[in-house]
């Protein structure tokens, strides 16, 4: 009988944008395949499917609803791997699984970035920090993406049997690449911008976490000495509006560019000068991942994601206490020098091999296939004949 495992996440969009390797690695192997999620998207990779009403809130009452689900369908499946991630697809799926864990199922929990960590509110301390404490208890293997998360749970003694640390989610380098100058102007007029522009790039959603009115707050300060500049917004959501209005007041709106949700990436990416993050926390951002792979170089807000990944000026610039003063700066300096900017791209490239999904892909296989072959060296021979 071939063994089971299921995934399990707050909205199913989640497996779409970071995990389909890791499924398909699965199938290669010949494991059975199930997802279990908010929403009824269509995945590849998968044999079965559970659409269950887990909410982003822990205060919502479907979050009941959604744990009796679980519990029931992780009790009849009897999986061999079961592998939550998000917040709450954590909270729900490990407490559902405690009963399948005393009859041997392997609980694997992927931490995308803390809630509580250096610098963040009290109120997340309080409330985050002993709900995760607790849930260790219930957790064969914590997985963190960033080396501030791994120490915090090593620091702080967390129950889970074991403590991996890996390097993100993996970004495709085959897909995210650098173009030359030639291809660059011809993409360039694809999408209606001049060679002369200075395009500056940053994809998230418009919520408060990602914080895009910095970046524009910035723009406005370069009007005079880099009249050039565009800002592309990629992303929507509930803060857009108000970023739109705040282009307006500060009377920038014609280089601010706001363009929607995007399924072309990777092929804005590379035809850009800089990219962008101003978020106020991340785990390990995969946008800034893509960018480096791009070979582009990047000013970002500090936190612990981001300072992960830029070194500040060695591959690109970190910017503190969330100052547009000094974003306007860092960016000034990156207009005005072509060889400051191939520089930090170069860099970048380097840097994030070890981020590839090939990478990452070995790292999460030798955790996997340890708990049923007991050897790391087996576990990497076969991801590395699978699907990368």
């Amino acid at each position: 009988m071939a063994k089971k495992v299921l995934f399990c996440a707050t909205v199913d969009y989640h497996f779409k944008a970071f995990h389909l390797p890791y499924l398909n690695w699965f199938k290669e192997q010949g494991w059975e395949v199930h997802i279990a999620a908010s929403g009824n998207m269509e995945l590849p990779h998968i044999n079965g499917r559970f659409d269950i009403p887990i909410q982003r809130s822990p205060f919502k009452r479907r979050n009941l609803e959604a744990y009796n689900q679980l519990k029931l369908i992780i009790d009849e499946n009897q999986y061999d791997i079961v592998h939550c991630h998000t917040p709450m697809g954590g909270v729900i799926a490990r407490l559902a699984a405690r009963g399948a864990r005393r009859n041997g199922t392997k609980v694997i929990y992927t931490a995308h970035g803390f809630h509580f960590c250096k610098g963040a509110p009290l109120l997340n301390w309080l409330v985050y920090y002993p709900i995760e404490r607790m849930l260790s208890h219930f957790t064969d293997c914590l997985i963190t993406i960033n080396e501030e998360d791994y120490a915090l749970a090593v620091y702080h003694r967390f129950k889970a049997k074991r403590i991996e640390h890996v390097h993100g989610v993996g970004v495709n380098t085959d897909r995210y690449k650098p173009i030359d100058e030639i291809q660059k102007r011809e993409s360039r007029e694809v999408f209606g911008y001049q060679s002369s522009d200075f395009l500056m790039f940053y994809a998230a959603e418009f919520n408060e976490n990602k914080n895009q009115q910095l970046l524009i707050q910035a723009l406005a300060l370069l009007k005079v000495e880099a009249p050039q500049a565009k800002l592309l917004l990629a992303g929507d959501g509930p803060f857009q509006e108000a970023c739109r209005e705040l282009a307006v007041k500060l009377e920038v709106e014609g280089s601010v560019h706001f363009l929607g949700h995007r399924n072309d990436i990777p092929a804005l990416l590379p035809l850009c000068d800089v990219a962008l993050a101003s978020s106020l926390r991340e785990g390990l951002p995969v946008n800034i991942l893509e960018a480096m792979a791009c070979g582009l170089p990047v000013v970002a807000s500090e936190n612990r994601g981001h300072s992960e990944l830029v070194k500040d000026t060695v591959n690109g610039f970190v910017i503190r206490n969330l100052d547009s003063r000094q974003f306007a700066a860092r960016l000034v300096e990156l207009y005005k020098s072509d060889e400051l900017r191939k520089k930090f791209g170069v860099e970048n490239i380097h840097r994030v091999q070890r981020y590839s999904l090939a990478q990452v892909g070995l790292e999460l296989s030798g955790i996997y296939t340890q708990y049923f072959l007991g050897d790391r060296d087996e576990a990497e021979d076969k991801y590395s004949s699978a699907y990368i």
